[in-house]
């Protein structure tokens, strides 16, 4: 696991020592990402960049590593689960390795196969290869989006990196909002690929590759979710429970490969617990497991962490959250790099600081809830399908005016604006943090003005409507694999984790797994009431029955006390500062009533303030100063201090 970045100048600016200098720059920025080691490679216009985390091959994996007559260089961040076949058969076609990592393997594939190479990687990547002979460079993503691609132009020049702090580093990096990507956020709570929160910067989105050559970027999409697959004739349930089963604990084995310690995020949930069961199954010692709690009941899932815990007898850490994690929101935001409201960041990343004093891999059970229909939303869309039954007429030229000539508070206004919809804006509209309504009287004038029409919802849409199927839960699950996946989930898997220089490893989205999900009928992942149904039906032996029956949590946080009390200082000062009134990004009246209702009891804003407040911090983080890395070292001795007070 590593953080990358580099550049390829076209025109050859720099000198070898300037580029040099420049690419150490914006990989000191990541230190976070890889603390072992460092390596560069530097050519003509070409430089790029690693730091290390050293986990298969310690010994002799350094990076950049090159093919054996060094016309083809790589630096790599990820792990390669099939390496191993995969080197076996390049040592039959006659290629020579020098070391036994992970990294050189992709470098001779892709000798033998081009670009095409990323469709035989089984893992998460995110990589870049100089390529001599053809004077190019070439990125890849992993499929599902794990691992984080960025990069933006300037002039003819291409600068990528795992984390956008380092793209800042390049001179003529402009720092300036991207107000299209505002607006996806406070739609969404966090901005959806390929756009990101700086104007001209890009992520390159999962499943892709790009190729820099002559001056010209071009993409290519080597792999997509087809939740579309289910065959004509499906199989009886129990083939499905047993395949299931087979491809999960095939899934976990592979990702216990490791010359570090390693253990797993254990939540309580069915998704962490299958994970955890099936360690446990393929190790011949006690899984190390790591549960976050909180002193607040409702928010704690810790008594059921601990039934899978004692089942397996899991060598098992807890640790209880205090409101003194409030003091890491800034350094939570330096972090992720852009505006991010899913205030699960915090507990994650509490538990990720925690775990790297034991181990250096984690496995978690992310991507359960996109893969077999987990969330609860499914059955609320479901439930309200209904009223497509309701003339549209009636729906749009009745219920929709009578939202909106409600107070903003009343009860039943966001409900009655949701049932007027088409399905698929009803579904993208539970999923905003924002509605179209509420974020029009947010916004001020001047951001209007330059969106120009913008629809954050419009590319939503297209990707609910793209399936061939007609299948409404395979929209579902189609829709949010694309976005809220690797927007949130595997974004903050990924920020949170490396902040800490722990590798997250994600079982249950190994694509062959996905690839066999995809074909099983909807109707076995939400049956009935039941989510997640055949999951369930395939671990119902493996983990402690009160978990499978058990309601979905989510991995909540007390954000309304922590809002009212210890963060309600830094909440108010910062959204009603002169500062963020004059910015012009939000209607300085619109966030006082927010505010207002909020401090009165009237509604509990907390989601939505909460998110307001990450934007403010970001912009002066990101956006008024340099995020230097400096900034990261003055956190040090806070956190070092935070470590005895936060958790108990």
């Amino acid at each position: 696991m590593c953080g990358i970045a580099g550049f390829f100048q076209s025109d050859k600016g720099m000198t070898s020592s300037e580029s040099q200098q420049l690419a150490k720059r914006m990989c000191d920025v990541i230190t976070h990402r890889g603390p072992d080691d460092a390596g560069y490679y530097v050519e003509g216009g070409v430089a790029i960049g690693m730091r290390r985390l050293s986990i298969i091959d310690i010994a002799s994996g350094h990076q950049p590593i090159s093919n054996e007559d060094g016309s083809v260089w790589i630096v790599f961040n990820g792990e390669i689960y099939n390496f191993a076949e995969l080197r076996a058969d390049l040592i039959a076609r006659g290629h020579q390795f020098k070391t036994h990592s992970d990294t050189e393997t992709i470098v001779h594939l892709y000798e033998e196969e081009g670009e095409r190479c990323v469709e035989r990687l089984r893992g998460m990547f995110g990589f870049a290869i100089w390529d001599r002979r053809e004077n190019k460079l070439f990125l890849a993503r992993d499929r599902a989006g794990k691992k984080p691609v960025h990069y933006t132009m300037v002039g003819e020049t291409l600068v990528f990196g795992s984390e956008i702090k380092s793209l800042l580093q390049f001179p003529g990096v402009e720092r300036r909002a991207n107000v299209e990507a505002i607006s996806d956020y406070l739609s969404f709570g966090y901005v959806p690929d390929p756009q990101t929160a700086f104007r001209g910067i890009h992520k390159l989105p999962p499943g892709h590759t790009m190729t820099f050559r002559d001056g010209r970027v071009t993409t290519r999409q080597y792999w997509n979710f087809q939740f579309d697959q289910t065959e004509q004739s499906p199989r009886e349930e129990r083939f499905y429970v047993e395949r299931l089963r087979e491809l999960i604990a095939e899934s976990v084995r592979i990702r216990l490969v490791s010359e570090v310690p390693l253990g797993a995020f254990l939540s309580g949930g069915v998704d962490s617990s299958t994970v955890v069961a099936m360690m446990a199954r393929a190790m011949d010692q006690p899984v190390k497991t790591f549960s976050i709690g909180f002193s607040e009941a409702s928010f704690d899932e810790l008594n059921y962490a601990r039934l899978t815990a004692e089942r397996y007898r899991t060598d098992h850490h807890e640790f209880i959250v205090t409101p003194d994690v409030c003091r890491l929101v800034e350094e939570i935001i330096w972090h992720h790099d852009e505006p991010f409201a899913d205030a699960s960041s915090i507990p994650t990343y509490v538990v990720s600081k925690m775990a790297r004093e034991f181990v250096t891999v984690i496995l978690s059970g992310d991507g359960g809830d996109e893969l077999f229909a987990g969330y609860e939303r499914y059955l609320i869309h479901q439930a309200r399908n209904r009223f497509e039954r309701i003339p549209r007429w009636f729906r749009r030229g009745v219920m929709l005016p009578l939202s909106r000539a409600l107070p903003r508070a009343a009860y039943g206004k966001q409900f009655l604006r949701n049932i007027s919809m088409s399905e698929g804006a009803r579904f993208v509209d539970s999923l905003s943090y924002f509605g179209a309504d509420a974020k029009r009287s947010l916004l001020g004038e001047t951001i209007k003005r330059d969106l120009n029409g913008h629809d954050s919802s419009a590319a939503f849409e297209d990707l609910f409507a793209e399936p061939r199927s007609a299948d409404q839960i395979e929209r579902l699950l189609y829709l949010d694999s694309k976005t809220y996946l690797p927007g949130d989930i595997l974004t903050k898997v990924d920020r949170m984790s490396m902040a800490h220089s722990i590798e997250a490893r994600v079982p249950l989205l190994d694509y062959k797994l996905i690839e066999f999900v995809e074909t099983i009928p909807s109707n076995l992942k939400l049956r009935g009431q039941t989510t997640k149904y055949i999951l369930k039906q395939a671990m119902a032996d493996l983990i402690p029955k009160e978990i499978v029956h058990r309601p979905k949590m989510g991995f909540g946080v007390p954000l309304r006390k922590w809002l009212n009390n210890e963060l309600r200082e830094l909440l108010y000062d910062t959204l009603t500062d002169r500062q963020a009134r004059e910015r012009g990004l939000l209607n300085p009246r619109a966030v006082l009533a927010l505010l207002d209702e909020h401090a009165r009891g009237r509604r509990d804003n907390s989601l939505h303030l909460w998110g307001l407040l990450n934007l403010e911090l970001w912009h002066r983080s990101f956006i008024d100063r340099q995020p230097e890395l400096s900034f990261a070292g003055a956190k040090q001795v806070a956190l070092r201090q935070l470590a005895a007070g936060a958790v108990a």
